[in-house]
């Protein structure tokens, strides 16, 4: 196929927005960004140096054919131009030489494009946690400057340990099957773990399992286990950064506990349930609201969900927060925290929250993030203590698993493995 053949085959399904440093996106399609690249870069070629490159162009042939199992359905495809456009190559002749390479690097460019794209249904708080160095030109920058080509390929494509094990093993059960059709419930895990970071230093939750791990240089080396979001209000898809931890939270009651919960309760028990619970009705969600007299408030309309009222409780053993709060920024309010209920830990099924992340303990998890013992600074209420560091965060939802090389699924609880989150608890 010729390059404009091939800007035919990747435009428009393969026309991709090429990320600009301002973080502003263009849509250009793959074939003319490559051949803007080459005209740049004049003679210099990546694959070609010396020769044939051949154990990078069977790497990226390889990749190209597995690629249906990245969600990247014209990988066969494009794997078959490279190997014609490679072949055409060993004639010497220079015009099948930069033919081939433009088609070479015209299908990298597409496949990584492709497999850096932002995980569908996802917050990223910061822009900086989306996937990065999806340019046409950063990517073949990159790849001419790897001291060996063949194994930079096979990192890329590997996107995270993560990844890439569900990947593998999704993909020799469908070579040993003959199925060569991906399942989509794969796909749509690979969707939601590719925007994980493959080294450094993060916190990973994930509600599928409801399970927190901990990771340094890219290994996990602790985990415990949390309460998640329900069926009804999951634990969105949220990649940030936590800055600080809070020391004897508040606790908001969110509108269906005040309902089915604290009214109720208010109307059987009266003040003496309010003050034993440290229960205030507040005006509003400000840092200093003015506290309202609850005997001028009307329970039964709350209890019937016609008043909505803001219940804030004080910081305390009996505080539903517990002693420690983790926040981190995202548009839904959803943090870690402690419990002071410990009982529900030990259940199979802890998608129990109202999209809130309930952690197994706190103090662990404080240790690690600020490197020694978790020590409140003193007895006022929201205490923030600055972290050492950024750290990352990702709350994702894993529904594959891998044992002994072979693949399994979970019972997908928020649907989300048939269609993709658009909206999350708040």
């Amino acid at each position: 196929m010729s390059v404009s053949g091939l800007a035919f085959a990747l435009h428009p399904s393969m026309s991709t927005a090429a990320t600009a440093a301002d973080g502003q996106s263009a849509a250009i399609p793959v074939a003319a960004a490559v051949a803007s690249f080459y005209d740049t870069w004049h003679s210099h070629t990546i694959w070609f140096r010396n020769g044939p490159n051949a154990a990078a162009i069977a790497q990226l042939t390889a990749i190209l054919q597995r690629a249906p199992f990245d969600d990247f359905s014209q990988g066969p495809a494009l794997a078959a131009e490279v190997q014609a456009a490679a072949a055409r190559a060993n004639s010497g002749k220079a015009q099948d030489v930069a033919e081939a390479e433009r088609v070479l690097s015209s299908a990298w460019v597409a496949y990584v494009q492709a497999i850096k794209s932002p995980t569908r249904g996802m917050i990223y708080a910061y822009p900086v946690l989306k996937p990065q160095g999806s340019r046409a030109d950063e990517i073949l920058l990159t790849a001419a400057a790897a001291p060996n080509l063949a194994a930079y390929l096979a990192g890329v494509s590997d996107v995270n340990p993560i990844y890439k094990q569900l990947r593998d093993a999704g993909y020799a059960e469908a070579q040993a099957s003959g199925n060569m059709t991906p399942d989509p419930r794969l796909l749509a895990n690979l969707n939601r773990v590719r925007s994980l970071p493959a080294r450094g230093r993060f916190l990973l939750v994930d509600s599928g399992s409801s399970m927190l791990t901990l990771y340094q240089d890219g290994q996990p080396i602790d985990s415990m286990k949390v309460i998640t979001g329900t069926s009804e209000l999951p634990t969105p898809l949220i990649a940030s950064y936590m800055y600080y931890i809070t020391y004897n939270p508040y606790w908001h009651a969110p509108d269906h506990l005040v309902r089915k919960t604290i009214a109720p309760n208010f109307l059987h028990g009266g003040m003496t349930y309010l003050k034993s619970h440290g229960y205030h009705v507040i005006e509003d969600w400000s840092e200093h609201p003015t506290v309202i007299d609850p005997t001028t408030v009307d329970w039964k309309g709350a209890a019937a969900g016609k008043v909505h009222l803001k219940i804030q409780q004080d910081p305390g053993p009996l505080n539903s927060m517990g002693i420690l709060k983790f926040p981190f920024a995202n548009p839904q309010d959803i943090y870690l925290h402690d419990t002071p209920d410990h009982a529900k830990f030990d259940l199979a099924n802890r998608n129990l929250s109202n999209g809130c992340v309930r952690v197994e303990d706190a103090k662990r998890l404080g240790r690690w993030l600020m490197g020694h013992d978790p020590v409140s600074p003193g007895s006022d209420a929201e205490l923030r203590v600055q972290l050492p560091g950024p750290t990352p965060i990702y709350l994702t939802y894993i529904t594959a698993r891998v044992k002994d090389g072979k693949l399994s699924y979970m019972p997908d609880l928020y649907g989300w493995d048939r269609n993709p989150p658009e909206f999350a608890a708040n």
